[in-house]
Formats: C-alpha cells, structure tokens, sequence
C-alpha cells in the first residue's frame, strides 16, 4: 500500500500518532485517511473500483462464477455479477469482496462458516452478500475465518473459531458476523491461519486465537479466546498475519514480526521462535507489509519490494529456492504500488497497472502455464488496469478496473 496525503504521497513519518489523521484501511492500493476521530469522511487520492478476476484452482468454488469444482485455469476470468468492488481479500479456500455501498460478498468454501451468510451450505460457486454488514470500511480473512472493520471503528468476525480467532470467549464457530471484543476505535484488522489482529486508533495491536507459536505477541504460548494486546508495540499503522506469523508495520517505517520463525519468516537473522516482537532487520521507509503461510513481504517507498523466509517453491522471487533469514530485494521491481501473498505465492501490482506473480504454481495460481514453479517475477502477459490481487492456497484474485 502506497500511503497518499491530500497533497500526494505520504512517506514513512509522516503519518505519526500526534497527527489528527485515522488509517481508515487499504483500498485498491491506497491508504485511505481520514481527518478526526472515528466516522470522519476519507480524504486524499479517489476509490479505485473494479471487478474480481480469478485463477488458479476452483476447488471450493473460489473462481466465483460457477464453474465446475476442480477446474484449473492460469489466467484471470471475471466473477460472476460483481462489480464495483473496491476491495479483495484472500482466505485458504474462500473470497471477500467489498463494494462501494459499504456491504460485503464472498465465496468458496463455506464448511467452517467463513461466507457469513447465515446457512450451512458447504460451498458458495458464486458470490452471495454476508449477512447484515453495511458501512464496511475494509475486510480480512484467516485461514478459515473473515474480518470486517466498520466506519463506525468496530470490528465485526465469522467462520472457524475452535482456537478462539473469533475472540468471544468461546470455541463455536459463527455463520454470520459477530462483534469483535469491545472495541470501537479500530483503524485496521488483518487474519492469520488462525488468529486476529487488529490495530486501534491509539496504535496499539490485539489478537486472539491460536498462540501455540507465540502468534499473539503477548510473552506466552496460551490460547487466546479473547484478545490481548501484543506486547511493547506502539504506533502500529497495518498488521499482517501469516500461518503462524505476525507482522506490524510503525509509523516511523520500520516492521516488526513474532511468532514461528522456523524458515526465516520473522527476519532478524535467526530461526529462533519469538513470542514478542523482534524488528525485522534491514528495513526501512516501508509502506506495505503481507505474510505468506511462511515468507514475508514489504513494500518500500521508492516501489522496491523485499523478501524473506521460507522459498522452498521460490516463493521469494529471487530465482533460487533458497529460505532468506533477513530481508532480501526482489530483482527486477522498482515501481510496486501494492504487494500481496498467497500461501506459498507472491503478488506485486505496480503503478502502471499490471501484475507480477511468482511462487508455488502446481494449480496455476502464479499464472504460468507449464505448471511449473515460478522462481523470479513475471508479469502476467494481457493483463492490465490491475488495481490489486490477493491469494489464497491454490488461486490468485486479482481487482481490475472497469
């Protein structure tokens, strides 16, 4: 996400705690603020809106548009009926979609609740509208859960919830939204496999869920059926959750990681485990942060992307497949605008609207027709007016204008 003021691009420091500016959350690439306090009405650069497109694998009805379960296919075709979409966000097996009217639609696998339409259907091939959410503001999904944050600064979560990630102090999953703890100035939310994240207006970051690896951030390795503040952060503007990872990007432009750290994926060196947050060595001036199942990723200010962790499948773009303990540049991008990942895949959008994929390509999710692994950043041939993608396990989205 590249931050944009009234006046144009907004660098790291510019936004710090003391300005009257709320993160609202990231929209086709751009970071929307407002002035004042929860509510304000979003100024700078204009909503871009586009409609989903989908490759890679249709197991769980992911395409969108009802083609037949298990069809594959490497290049983007259009969900069905679905436009005016400013927002996509990428679960294992599911798809969020957020429109200009504030509601929000979603498909895939249902098996665990994460559509949130209220029924047990296991799959939905096509999009349907998640029931009573309006004012959405941005969403988020885990592995097998969904996030929503409303203009009203309240956090709204559905789906899997057997390691407490809904936070209500309960293990039962939910097919409908439900209110996320008792938060009401909430500026950001983001999903790992089994946690949630979110940041509040005062900069602090809470999660709840599964803490077996130190996800939550919070000293310990107890599960978390409520949300707890991860410890020592200050300042956060965006979070970011991985399989068992968690990243956080300050005002000042510099990311911090905890969590499983096994491949690299926190990237300060080591592969030593944390359970509070270390910073992530060799970086600076960022403005986007994602994580992968277990490779990270962020975006600088000058549109270079940087890569760590695990890149067994080349997940890092780097043209080897070996793991990364410290942030690494990816050869070849200097104009990101907008970075993203999949389980084991790699998304950069750049300023001229096209998009570089890479990564684990078994069902075609990083575009190649050989099926072969993606080890160094391609763009995707005859695809432009790309406002941003997102990924799951085995399938790209990608939020084209028009």
């Amino acid at each position: 996400m590249i931050g944009r003021s009234p006046t144009g691009p907004m660098r790291p420091g510019e936004l710090t705690m003391s300005m009257p500016w709320r993160l609202l959350g990231v929209v086709g690439g751009v970071t929307l603020l407002a002035l004042g306090g929860v509510g304000a009405v979003p100024v700078g650069a204009a909503v871009s809106v586009g409609s989903p497109h989908t490759f890679g694998t249709n197991t769980y009805g992911q395409f969108g548009d009802g083609s037949p379960i298990n069809e594959r296919r490497t290049s983007p075709e259009p969900v069905t009926g679905l436009t005016n979409v400013t927002q996509i966000a990428g679960g294992r097996e599911h798809v969020l979609a957020l429109r200009t009217d504030g509601t929000v639609w979603a498909w895939g696998s249902n098996a665990k609740g994460q559509i949130g339409d209220g029924s047990s259907v296991s799959t939905r091939p096509q999009p349907v509208s998640v029931a009573g959410l309006n004012s959405i503001e941005s969403v988020a999904t885990g592995h097998y859960h969904s996030i929503a944050l409303r203009a009203d600064g309240t956090a709204w979560v559905w789906g899997f919830n057997s390691l407490g990630q809904l936070g209500d102090g309960t293990k039962v999953k939910r097919r409908a939204p439900k209110r996320y703890g008792g938060f009401t100035t909430v500026t950001q939310v983001a999903g790992g496999r089994d946690m949630t994240l979110v940041v509040l207006a005062n900069g602090t970051v809470w999660c709840s869920g599964s803490n077996a690896l130190g996800e939550c951030g919070d000293g310990t390795t107890v599960r978390r059926l409520t949300p707890v503040q991860v410890d020592g952060l200050s300042q956060v503007v965006q979070v970011a959750g991985g399989r068992n990872h968690a990243l956080a990007l300050r005002a000042d432009g510099t990311v911090w990681a905890w969590g499983l750290n096994g491949s690299g994926q926190l990237g300060d060196g080591t592969r030593t485990t944390r359970t509070t947050p270390v910073r992530v060595s060799g970086l600076a001036d960022v403005v986007d942060v994602v994580a992968g199942a277990k490779h990270s990723m962020a975006l600088l200010a000058d549109g270079t992307v940087k890569t760590w962790g695990e890149n067994s499948r080349g997940n890092l773009g780097l043209g080897n497949t070996t793991d990364r303990l410290n942030a690494t540049p990816v050869p070849g991008i200097s104009n990101g605008a907008e970075i993203d990942a999949g389980r084991d895949h790699s998304m950069v959008t750049t300023d001229t609207g096209q998009l570089y994929v890479w990564g684990w390509n078994k069902y075609g999710q990083a575009g190649s027709p050989t099926v072969s692994n993606v080890k160094s950043p391609r763009i995707m041939p005859g695809v432009g007016g790309v406002i941003s993608a997102a990924g799951g396990q085995a399938y790209t989205v990608v939020l084209a204008a028009g």
